[in-house]
């Protein structure tokens, strides 16, 4: 949803499109969840189709004329995709330079040359949380994966003491930090402040990452000792080039886009006032779609043209960039499409409702709404992007940071105990060459605590600012 439309909601109420009681949006909800569940997980459904039917289904069972259901799934939709779908798309092509450059071999080789021993675990988790800022999960598994069986191959080390660090990074990253897609749809859906959420998100993630990276893979070690699988180990995107990008220029050029959000936001923070040049200016280049074109632009020199790319290859590579991200952006706005049918029917306002009378607190609700949702249908994406749509209402009397704590809230729920319902636990089951129960012994528990810690920290945040 836009910002317009969220302060609209908190001002004026939109007027349902339908006049359904609250027991009956209840049970509208449950079922247009259960309809998109069944879809995903029992037929095998794209989760966008799925998106399109379960929002369908919610409007008839709360009882919403169908051609107002369409509009609403359609402005839901539309809004959502003009929000975020640039900043997907910037996302993708700087992620991609990052890789075909060699950029991120760069960043792993440099950190590793450094590391040993029992410094190695937080030397990857280090790695994956860099390299995972501007990747979206599944790219970051890939790029990621030769590094951790070549590492605990060549150092005789555990696969999981080396791997349960990386995908940790990886995990925190997609589900708490902006510009990834899960973040940025809940940030637009509760108006909350991009710079904020970031600062405090990087302040989650730390002790975080800590926590389910090096400390759990002492135990997960213990848990599954396997070998690396030789035959998972694919060619690096460097072997094939005659140069590679420094690491120090790489460095920068991944953490430009973070920099300027967070100076939009401190700068917003210490002058506050909306006349001021300085502040004017740094609402310009701290904005999320300046930030990160400006990185991309930055990339092109410092990492395309620094790997001796051409012309003509720096734009096959942005090119490709694009076309993986086809299928994220439409789940994204086939999620807002959903968001906004919840809202327009009325359910986000029964929410609020609701909880006016109950003792539990708003970001609580928001993590187990979203660890349910999660549970059922396996994507963190889904799960951000439903639960924010019926907490959204939840924001509208909170601050600033509390809006922010609130996305992050949903974000720590997303990632709750990923298991055969989710894509990610195939890759990492595959890779990795785990059984089944292997993979929930260390995956899944992984995922688990990353959801609880994450949550418990944003909960203590909320008490002490």
């Amino acid at each position: 949803m836009t910002r317009l439309s969220v302060e609209m909601l908190a001002a004026d109420p939109v007027e349902p499109i339908t006049s359904a009681g609250h027991a009956q949006l209840g049970i509208a909800v449950l079922a247009g969840i259960a309809v998109i569940v069944l879809l995903i997980t029992k037929f095998k459904l794209h989760a966008f189709l799925a998106l399109t039917i379960g929002s369908l289904a919610l409007g008839a069972f709360a009882g919403a004329p169908l051609d107002k259901a369409i509009t609403s799934f359609s402005a839901g939709l539309g809004s959502t995709v003009a929000g975020v779908g640039v900043l997907i798309a910037l996302g993708a092509i700087l992620g991609k330079l990052l890789a075909d450059s060699g950029g991120a071999d760069q960043i792993v080789d440099t950190i590793l040359a450094k590391a040993g021993g029992r410094s190695m675990p937080w030397a990857m988790v280090l790695i994956a949380s860099v390299i995972g800022l501007p990747l979206f999960f599944e790219v970051g598994i890939v790029l990621l994966i030769p590094v951790v069986l070549m590492v605990a191959k060549r150092g005789n080390y555990s696969l999981m003491r080396i791997g349960i660090p990386a995908l940790a990074g990886l995990s925190v990253m997609h589900g708490l930090i902006p510009p990834h897609p899960g973040p940025l749809v809940a940030i637009d859906a509760v108006k909350a402040n991009l710079g904020v959420t970031l600062a405090l998100g990087i302040l989650v993630a730390i002790p975080t990452v800590i926590i389910a990276g090096p400390v759990f893979s002492k135990y997960a070690a213990r848990w599954v000792d396997v070998p690396a699988p030789e035959k998972m180990i694919p060619q690096r995107a460097s072997e094939d080039l005659e140069k590679r990008p420094g690491f120090g220029v790489t460095i920068a050029t991944v953490m430009l886009p973070v920099v300027l959000m967070l100076a939009k936001a401190l700068v917003d923070i210490v002058i506050d006032d909306p006349e001021n040049m300085v502040q004017r200016v740094f609402d310009v280049i701290g904005s999320p779609l300046i930030a990160l074109l400006a990185a991309v632009l930055v990339a092109i020199f410092t990492l395309g043209r620094a790997a001796g790319f051409t012309k003509d290859r720096i734009s096959s590579t942005v090119e490709k960039s694009l076309g993986p991200i086809a299928g994220i952006l439409l789940i994204v706005g086939a999620g807002g499409g959903f968001k906004q049918t919840l809202i327009d029917s009325g359910v986000g306002q029964m929410i609020l409702d609701i909880s006016k009378d109950w003792s539990i607190p708003a970001l609580l609700l928001a993590w187990l709404i979203a660890v349910a949702i999660r549970l059922a249908t396996g994507s963190a994406t889904v799960a951000t992007i439903s639960a924010a749509g019926l907490v959204a209402p939840l924001a509208a009397d909170m601050s600033t940071t509390h809006a922010s704590l609130l996305v992050l809230a949903i974000g720590a729920g997303s990632l709750f105990f990923s298991h055969v319902n989710d894509a990610g636990f195939w890759l990492v089951k595959e890779y990795f060459g785990l059984s089944v129960g292997q993979t929930i012994k260390t995956w899944s528990v992984m995922e688990t605590i990353i959801s609880v810690v994450a949550g418990g920290l944003v909960l203590l945040l909320s008490l002490v600012i």
